[in-house]
């Protein structure tokens, strides 16, 4: 008996961005880190570059993807690491879901106090350099409240948490950064491809 699985779009991208996320997050694995718990994380930058371009479901998938693969192939499974990472990585969406929800509710409150009524097309959300600063400070900070509740629980180490944050902006304006150059260059590329499409009116 043969088994049939059939694929859509959905997939094939849902794919192709766990596998881009999983390979960064393999490859920053081998490079040391000044702090416990600081990283580049440029592998969340495919998460957010996910999440601003085809929404937070699609971002989910992609992220739990590259936190249970990466963990099976490094062999962290189940370990403080893997959990470390997988708390930072819900925490870090999370945050992202609830700010898009925020600002979409003060849009509507806008919306419905205005004289001049306002569109959805008007609907204005924060840019990548404001949602990862958004994320990287969710997703230190769950690390952090995991690493405190269940391994380290420790007064001595809210020392660390300022320093944390400061890595945390910083990496997060970089992030944003990369993120927001690669959404432009991408819609760029679909501009150009649009005008080259021949007109079939």
């Amino acid at each position: 008996m043969k088994l049939h699985f059939t694929t859509t779009h959905e997939d094939h991208r849902v794919a192709l961005l766990a596998a881009l996320a999983i390979t960064i997050h393999i490859i920053e694995s081998a490079f040391p880190s000044p702090l416990p718990g600081i990283k580049p994380g440029l592998a969340n930058v495919v998460t957010l570059f996910t999440f601003m371009m085809y929404g937070w479901k699609t971002a989910l998938q992609v992220s739990l993807l590259r936190v249970i693969i990466s963990s099976l192939l490094l062999g962290t499974f189940l370990s403080p690491t893997f959990l470390l990472s997988l708390s930072g990585a819900l925490f870090s969406l999370s945050s992202l879901i609830l700010t898009q929800q925020l600002f979409y509710l003060f849009h509507l409150t806008l919306r419905l106090f205005s004289r001049h009524g306002l569109s959805d097309n008007n609907y204005s959300q924060p840019g990548a350099i404001g949602y990862a600063i958004i994320a990287s400070i969710s997703h230190m900070s769950g690390q952090f409240l995991m690493a405190w509740y269940f391994f380290i629980p420790h007064p001595g180490l809210f020392k660390l948490l300022p320093i944390l944050i400061t890595f945390a902006v910083i990496l997060g304006i970089v992030s944003g950064i990369i993120t927001q150059l690669t959404i432009s260059q991408l819609k760029r590329k679909q501009i150009q491809k649009s005008q080259l499409q021949p007109d079939n009116q």
